[in-house]
């Protein structure tokens, strides 16, 4: 499990990839921003974070708790859960609007995938929205 990245995973990668020739421009990992987001748009008081769907316990086909130590797991994942409860609700204590993309939406059904995520991930920066999500199919 060391060698478990927390910052810099391959979706994460295509998705800045992608908004940057789109021309947004970000910061990475603010630390003085709640939750330390994957990317910060400090212009736009917008939060992006790029969530892995194992980590953080998402309702699809790339979750599956393992079958040894469930409890051990069972238990990580629900505090992975709470703690994004309190970021976001600290993040829209502060006036930052926050989007959650979800790993399954970038490895979805086919190759464009993570070009239809960083289409719309950027219609949603451009937008007064104040949270977003993006999921897989």
């Amino acid at each position: 499990m060391s060698g478990i990245r927390s910052k810099n995973t391959r979706p994460e990668l295509v998705l800045r990839k992608a908004l940057h020739r789109a021309g947004f421009r970000y910061t990475l990992h603010a630390k003085t921003i709640p939750g330390k987001p994957d990317m910060a748009f400090p212009a736009l008081n917008a939060a992006v974070f790029v969530h892995g769907c194992f980590w953080h316990g998402h309702d699809c086909r790339f979750f599956r708790l393992p079958q040894t130590r469930t409890d051990f797991w069972k238990a990580k994942i629900d505090r992975n859960r709470a703690r994004d409860e309190i970021v976001m609700a600290k993040l829209e204590e502060e006036g930052w609007r926050h989007l959650t993309v979800w790993e399954c939406a970038i490895r979805g059904a086919g190759p464009d995938a993570p070009l239809k995520v960083a289409a719309r991930a950027a219609n949603w920066l451009r937008s007064r929205r104040r949270t977003g999500e993006i999921r897989g199919a």
